[in-house]
């Protein structure tokens, strides 16, 4: 199958910085939102956290070694804020900038790109406790004072960007549903943050334009296809608001400099509506180069008037993973088709795919066949959609390491290498590493 991808697609592996680095109180760097959350009694499973999680901060030389064996050239990672801006502005932390400049120089002597995000949710536990965060509109400031030092840092090596990843986590997750951090429950709160989530992206890439001459840039969606529960009128209006507040607010917005009118009108009727004021959409709208998605499955959804989305999520009948969703890669081509063309026919990135299995070491090793039968699966969608005319450019399976999701801590394994948290956090290829490997050597 690799052989008819088209020449130059990147093949890879990603990552996140809090739920790999570990080193978390070490060189400098600062405590995140993340490191607070996670020190609170009941935010994550089993009391879990990211002091160590897979210690990646003293042993990238030996999972760059991976992924050189894996045969993938292309990593995905994000850039832990308060380890290069401890305070989230002021002074560089040095040895924190030096963490990644030798990593980006032994990603490129192995002959792998580097695909950097700048946000995958670890704000600076100081902009949080001093301006509160994301709540603030000067956060736009903040984000763009960040992203033009790392751009000065890196941008001479690194040509691929990634403003945010998922603002629809780090807004609805952590502000509505309060799940990650900094676990608040207050919608009209989630809105105001995924709009200055937004003005901080716009805001990123006009740096980018100033500092970085040859290189691209582009935001990462949570994609989920979202489909009715039946063919009635009632229920295909509520999968297309939910659609919406999903995908809509997030890929259309950027583009329009529009929020999907249908769902600005319900809040705006519920008065939660967020602040919007004059240049607002014109930043947020700021042309951009890609894409990047992160499709993990669908939701399958029926009217529900009594939610502030007039719909609820019901469970669908296929097979599903650790975490309980639906393995549905028919769901992927359609989202691909459906992004290209209704959301400004840009190149795309897959720049998240994968499943949580319930992986066991016996003798030594992991047979994650289902693991394996979900990339075949999903790698023959990214063709089909290739075939039907989307400008897809590369596909990142994530991950390349088991490590800590978030408010499951160390209980879920999505890993292509099984991290052993009992026995000094030794890495050791899962089958589906290997069938990976097999996939990228075939011509």
């Amino acid at each position: 199958m690799r052989a008819v991808f088209p020449e130059g697609f990147l093949w890879g592996v990603a990552t996140a910085s809090y739920q790999i680095e570990g080193a978390d109180f070490e060189d400098g760097k600062g405590p995140s939102i993340w490191t607070d959350f996670s020190h609170r009694l009941g935010k994550v499973n089993s009391g879990d956290n990211g002091d160590i999680a897979c210690d990646h901060y003293h042993r990238f030389s030996e999972d760059i070694e991976l992924m050189k064996q894996l045969g993938v050239n292309s990593y995905r990672f994000s850039i832990s804020w308060s380890r290069v801006l401890p305070e989230g502005r002021g002074k560089i932390n040095r040895k924190g900038s030096d963490f990644y400049n030798k990593l980006i120089d032994r990603l490129l002597e192995v002959g792998i790109q580097p695909m950097v995000t700048l946000y995958h949710w670890d704000l600076p536990l100081e902009l949080h406790r001093k301006i509160d965060g994301w709540e603030s509109r000067d956060m736009r400031h903040y984000f763009g004072d960040y992203s033009s030092l790392v751009f000065s840092e890196f941008g001479d090596r690194v040509k691929h960007w990634i403003t945010l990843n998922e603002p629809y986590c780090s807004s609805h997750v952590s502000y509505l549903w309060g799940e990650h951090a900094p676990g608040k429950r207050d919608l009209k709160t989630s809105l105001t943050v995924a709009h200055n989530l937004l003005l901080s992206h716009g805001e990123a890439v006009r740096r980018f334009r100033e500092v970085v001459k040859d290189g691209t840039i582009g935001l990462a969606n949570v994609s989920t296809f979202v489909e009715p529960a039946t063919d009635s009128k009632e229920d295909r209006w509520a999968a297309r608001i939910r659609d919406q507040f999903i995908n809509g607010w997030f890929f259309e917005t950027p583009i329009t400099g529009e929020y999907p009118s249908e769902l600005f009108k319900r809040f705006n009727d519920a008065g939660v509506q967020p602040l919007i004021e004059d240049g607002d959409m014109d930043l947020i709208s700021t042309p951009f180069d890609f894409w990047g998605v992160n499709y993990y499955t669908r939701n399958v959804v029926r009217k529900e008037e009594s939610s502030i989305l007039g719909s609820e999520v019901i469970q669908g009948e296929l097979a599903k993973t650790e975490m309980g969703w639906e393995v549905y890669p028919e769901g992927l081509e359609a989202f691909l088709y459906k992004t290209f063309k209704e959301y400004g026919k840009k190149p795309i990135y897959i720049t998240e795919n994968g499943m949580a299995c319930k992986d066991k070491l016996t003798d030594g090793f992991v047979e994650d066949f289902e693991r394996v039968d979900y990339m075949k699966r999903h790698f023959s969608s990214a063709l089909s959609a290739l075939k039907a005319g989307v400008d897809l450019r590369g596909f990142y399976v994530w991950s390349l390491l088991d490590n800590f999701e978030w408010s499951y801590g160390y209980s879920k394994r999505f890993g292509l290498v099984y991290v052993d948290y009992e026995k000094g956090l030794k890495r050791i290829p899962k089958r589906s590493y290997y069938y990976y490997r097999d996939f990228l050597e075939r011509d």
